[in-house]
């Protein structure tokens, strides 16, 4: 018994390692030590608990009757203390969060997001909130297009803003009943409309495929503002990993007839965008990327050419590349620890808006975060939600009464500065 408490306590210290320094670069153990570094990272408190309970159980059964039995405990406590700093880092979010946001200041008191959801983080709906599926927005190359619907039970006084949520999953794989489902429930009990859509996915979809089906949600979210009480005048768009990368280059590429075929007309503009974790570069010109990511995915799966043939199909397609004066307001977040999406790639993101954008850009990036850290809700999910909900009812305020106004971030409040910073060319 001793040993086997043994081998349950380094496996324990190995995920808590893990959760520090993911794998980056190795093809083979990649996608698993990302897997093992979230769920460590964001269950940290979960982690902790069922670790005692497991210790007080291999003491009981004689987990100390032997020498390895008191190695296997030191171990478990290094685990812990470790398990600890985490859980740390995810409470720190507040601060963090509150960094990012500067002196924007609440626009009134607001519904916050329950511990109950942090304790059972499974419990992804909102109470209060309704859900209308599966609605049918367009249909594209062979196949019918569906989106989601949340609105808060409570009846509408008037007009309500609306957020589209866009799924990741690579460009290849995901669905709308996956992501976004919690901070979608939070908004909507803040008196927001949300609609969570499907789009297109790679193989079968060549981009800009993805790009152009999502034009076709927001056009059809204006469209039918009066079917669910929206304001056609404020929409914001928000999504994690390729649901980053989208929602930035759908802010970027507003209006643009080459991205909307067949409903060139149409307004596909929108007024904030909360990118997480995304994707702003498919060139990895800073090298940062996993190396496999274009020879061995973009080029055969999503885009179906060769940078080295067709480079500038891949700097189109890259947001780092399309900003412009006219963007909307944004909020970028991202993990400082994130193996999937580079940090060093969100952080040239933000630095090329603010130099080039009229509007506010703010960012905020979390200490000790992996990618898909909203998936569900963490101690660092829940204030990253209530903070994204405080941003875009700011924008949305000052948008429709004057009120408190977005402030411009100082680039060097985000703790890394602009020193290395390498000027863009397509």
């Amino acid at each position: 018994m001793p040993w086997l408490f043994l081998i349950a306590a380094v496996v324990g210290l190995l995920f808590t390692i893990n959760a520090f320094r993911p794998v980056r670069t190795n093809r083979w153990f990649f996608g698993q030590s990302f897997f093992a570094a979230w769920l460590t990272t964001e269950l940290a408190g979960h982690h902790l608990f069922w670790q005692a309970v497991l210790t007080v159980f291999w003491i009981s059964v004689g987990g100390l009757d032997a020498w390895p039995g008191y190695l296997a405990l030191a171990i478990t406590f290094v685990s812990w203390i470790g398990l600890t700093v985490l859980l740390a880092q995810g409470y720190r979010a507040v601060r963090q969060m509150q960094d990012a946001l500067g002196d924007l200041l609440p626009v009134g008191p607001a519904p916050r997001v329950p511990w109950s959801q942090v304790v059972l983080p499974v419990r992804m709906r909102r109470k209060g909130v309704t859900r209308e599926r599966d609605i049918e927005f367009a249909r594209a190359g062979g196949r019918v297009l569906r989106l989601d619907v949340y609105r808060s039970e409570a009846p509408a006084t008037g007009r309500r803003p609306a957020i589209l949520q866009v799924h990741g999953g690579g460009w290849v794989i995901g669905d709308k009943r996956e992501q976004g489902i919690p901070l979608l429930g939070h908004l909507a009990v803040n008196g927001w409309v949300g609609f969570n859509a499907n789009y297109r996915l790679s193989p079968a979809a060549t981009w800009p495929d993805h790009l152009i089906d999502l034009k076709r949600a927001i056009a059809w979210i204006r469209e039918h503002a009066d079917e669910y009480d929206v304001d056609p005048d404020f929409i914001a768009v928000t999504g994690g990993s390729a649901g980053g990368h989208l929602t930035a280059l759908l802010a970027l590429t507003a209006n643009d007839p080459a991205y909307q075929p067949g409903f060139e007309e149409a307004d596909t503009s929108f007024q904030a965008a909360v990118p997480f974790y995304g994707v702003y570069d498919w060139t990895n010109r800073q090298g940062k990327a996993h190396p496999d990511m274009l020879r061995l995915f973009l080029e055969p799966w999503v885009m179906k050419a060769f940078y080295a043939d067709e480079p500038e199909k891949f700097h189109a397609a890259s947001p780092i590349d399309q900003v412009g004066a006219d963007a909307p307001p944004f909020l970028v977040l991202h993990g400082d620890k994130d193996t999937l999406a580079p940090v060093e790639d969100a952080r040239l993101f933000v630095e090329r808006l603010r130099a080039i954008s009229r509007e506010p850009v703010l960012y905020g990036e979390l200490q000790g975060a992996h990618h898909a850290f909203d998936l569900f809700v963490s101690t660092r999910a829940k204030p990253v939600i209530e903070s994204v909900e405080r941003f875009l009812t700011a924008v949305h305020q000052q948008a429709e009464e004057g009120g408190p106004e977005v402030p411009e971030a100082d680039i060097e409040a985000s703790g890394w500065g602009d020193a290395d910073t390498e000027v863009l060319t397509p």
